[in-house]
């Protein structure tokens, strides 16, 4: 990319997000952690109560970036092939030929919302793995590519247990980012009513294509990060094992830690971060600042922290204090 190319693209952040801003109000730090994902190139879990606009943003998003969206509305007797795709029999009029021809699911969009992912069962969740994590799905043998970009979020509702599958940890751990979603604010509330309940209806402008969403992840990658702040990671994610953290609150509540793909993850947010603030070079704050969404989904506490109310949120509180 020249400098030109830079330049126009960093240029276009801004007014993305002011599109989005033109339905989603509020929510800053959720959209900066769903931009943060999307440029990053991982795929991100929402969770959130109902009527916290989840849904709203990610089809919002896909209207400002012009990406290829599907909503794939997950149930109880959704099938692996409700998402992959299946294959049906074609007869060729002429020649009286039978064959079959892969019919893609609704997975092979560039951005994808897995509407409550943990309403199906095992089965079916595990049909997502194989595209999140390679990229393509493999069906009768044969490997059908995803589109590029691809950009799979995922929502789930906290308080419903009944009917609902938690996803399993090696599938949390699919996801780059695991980001919560909070009440608005009284303000942000009272704008919400009275934005939504009127005749208005606010047009969203595509400014990102595709090419713009590839040109841009791989310009993420490119942004530099110093080799103490990799080393401030490295002890960070090693800090979340009980086996060998230093970390007292480690020690007493945690059960399992994150693994080498954590330390991926932040330093990749990190620099998504950068680029999305107009900087070049990852600090300590977008460390610090992204370290809840990266880690709270790969870290597992024990009974005991369970029978005192504490939380992964808690622990990643206590790893940021203790590792600097």
């Amino acid at each position: 990319m020249t400098e030109q190319d830079v330049t126009r693209l960093l240029a276009k952040i801004p007014l993305l997000k002011q599109e989005i801003g033109k339905v989603i109000v509020g929510q800053q730090q959720v959209l900066e952690e769903v931009l943060v994902a999307l440029l990053a190139g991982g795929h991100a879990l929402l969770e959130g109560v109902p009527g916290l606009a989840k849904t709203l943003l990610v089809r919002t998003l896909a209207q400002a970036t012009d990406l290829p969206f599907r909503r794939i509305q997950f149930t109880p007797d959704l099938m692996p092939t409700d998402i992959l795709g299946t294959e049906i029999l074609e007869e060729d009029h002429g020649t009286g030929h039978r064959s079959f021809k892969f019919n893609p699911g609704p997975i092979f969009a560039s951005l994808v919302l897995a509407d409550e992912i943990n309403r199906t069962p095992p089965k079916t969740q595990a049909a997502l793995l194989e595209a999140m994590q390679e990229g393509h799905v493999t069906y009768a043998g044969q490997e059908h590519a995803l589109p590029k970009p691809f950009f799979l979020l995922a929502t789930q509702n906290p308080i419903e247990q009944s009917g609902t599958y938690p996803l399993p940890e090696a599938q949390l751990d699919r996801f780059l980012l695991y980001v919560r979603i909070g009440y608005p604010t009284e303000q942000e509330e009272l704008a919400v009513l009275t934005g939504t309940t009127g005749t208005a209806r606010p047009e969203v402008q595509p400014i990102l294509s595709g090419d713009d969403v590839r040109q841009l992840q791989l310009l993420t990658r490119q942004v530099s990060i110093s080799e103490e702040l990799v080393q401030l990671v490295n002890r960070l994610v090693r800090a979340t094992r009980p086996a060998t953290s230093q970390v007292k609150f480690i020690q007493d509540y945690g059960r399992w830690g994150a693994g080498p793909r954590a330390g991926q993850a932040l330093i990749l947010c990190a620099k998504a971060r950068a680029l999305l603030q107009g900087r070049f070079a990852a600090t300590s704050e977008d460390i610090k600042a992204l370290a809840p969404a990266v880690l709270r989904h790969r870290i597992l506490l024990n009974f005991n922290a369970e029978a005192e109310g504490l939380t992964t949120e808690d622990a990643v509180v206590a790893l940021l204090g203790a590792v600097s």
